[in-house]
């Protein structure tokens, strides 16, 4: 790994946050956003539960005392099919990748974040309800430097169907492409969407790309007693011939939604990488693979942060 350089952390300016219900519960839930120190990260909280026991993942020096806290890191990742969650056992926290890809995309480093259930609220099934709260708090520049990685070579994973890589950036960018195609008998079209992150475009082009699944797979769900409270006009469930009671917001929205999954599970890396991210059939367990990956090669390269700090 290379240090490109630096940029200001970045909080929020003041508390924000949203409520609906949980796409796996059925629960009403509240999601609240508060301003977060230097070098804090991401933390998640659940205040539905008193803390017996450990504080959570790690420990860290802003937890918070008799509240289970799990700071949004590679190291505390509990489970990534479908979703990604964090923590363990009774307290774990699941379907965190919206939350932490509004953050992600708009540049939130250091953030508490403060749910009273074992999820954030579904919402419409995109990032944008979460982005809103998260401007209309302001985000504010703080007196502390965050580091700027990239690779010195491609960096590149294949699986049996998918593959995922991050090659060296051609400037100082940070851009996703994503790849999809289920193949010629789905109802979902083969697409493709590339993307040049900013919080700007984040805002505009991907935060508010939904969820998606095929409706076999949403009857599948149901049948093991996720969603209750969960329709098919709350994001796309796709039947033969389409989205069902629901409309695209984007021809290649699919596409464009596991760009915002990337970035999500990308901001579990906890730290800045710039590079080309280029991704085909990948889901949340080929991210965490070629996350996991960025984190041994970055661990030895850290001392370079210090001496140049």
């Amino acid at each position: 790994m290379r240090l490109l350089g630096y940029r200001p952390q970045r909080t929020i300016g003041q508390p924000a946050g949203t409520a609906g219900i949980g796409f796996i519960t059925g629960k009403d839930i509240e999601v609240r956003f508060r301003p977060a120190p230097v070098d804090t990260g991401v933390v998640f909280m659940r205040i539905d539960h008193s803390l017996q026991g450990p504080r959570g993942c790690l420990p860290f020096p802003h937890a918070e005392r008799g509240v289970y806290s799990v700071p949004a890191r590679v190291e505390c990742v509990s489970g990534t099919q479908r979703r990604t969650s964090l923590g363990h056992g009774p307290m774990q926290i699941g379907l965190v990748e919206h939350v932490l890809a509004a953050l992600a995309g708009l540049r939130v480093d250091n953030c508490f974040v403060e749910l009273d259930a074992p999820e954030p609220p579904g919402m419409d099934g995109s990032s944008l309800d979460f982005v809103r709260a998260l401007e209309k708090a302001g985000v504010v520049s703080q007196p502390a430097k965050k580091a700027i990685w990239t690779v010195n070579s491609s960096v590149v994973l294949r699986f049996q169907e998918a593959a995922i890589a991050l090659h060296p950036p051609e400037n100082f960018e940070l851009r996703v492409s994503y790849l999809l195609n289920y193949g010629t008998h789905s109802p979902i079209h083969p697409q493709i969407h590339t993307l040049d992150v900013t919080p700007e475009s984040f805002a505009q082009a991907i935060a508010g790309c939904r969820t998606f699944l095929l409706e076999e797979e949403a009857l599948e769900l149901r049948k093991q007693g996720l969603g209750p409270r969960t329709t098919y006009r709350d994001l796309l469930v796709f039947g033969r011939r389409g989205p069902i009671d629901n409309r695209l917001r984007f021809a290649d929205e699919p596409a464009r939604h596991k760009v915002l999954d990337i970035l999500g599970d990308f901001a579990l890396l906890g730290h800045d990488v710039r590079g080309h991210i280029v991704a085909y059939r990948t889901g949340h367990p080929h991210n965490f693979e070629l996350v996991k990956e960025l984190a041994t090669k970055l661990a030895p390269a850290r001392p370079m942060e210090k001496a140049a700090a």
